[in-house]
């Protein structure tokens, strides 16, 4: 399996969609599914019905999972959106940052 290019932790830009344009942190990562949970964004509203756990019921807003493809990472010098590039420095494999050539922690 190819390295992940967007992790846990990592700031993303949304490139389509409802949310095209903003920015958040991905709380949740699931390769398996090519899918990512960013913070904030692609917000799912769900009509509950009154229940033992939740007396009152009502609206429940969460974020949703995300297509993968839908976000790119934020460049750490410009904060804009950036494609990925696997590199070895020292001995290590680390992701580099296209546009600015920065080194993304992580």
């Amino acid at each position: 399996m190819a390295a992940a290019k967007i992790k846990k932790g990592d700031k993303v830009v949304v490139l389509s969609g409802k949310d095209k344009g903003k920015t958040g942190e991905v709380t949740r990562a699931m390769p398996k599914d090519g899918k990512v949970v960013v913070s904030g964004v692609n917000i799912a509203t769900r009509h509950r019905k009154p229940s033992q756990a939740n007396p009152q019921g009502g609206l429940e807003r969460s974020e949703a999972p995300m297509h993968v493809s839908k976000v790119a990472l934020a460049d750490p010098k410009s904060g804009k959106a950036t494609r990925v590039r696997f590199e070895t420095r020292d001995g290590k494999k680390v992701r580099v940052a296209v546009k600015s050539g920065e080194v993304i922690n992580g």
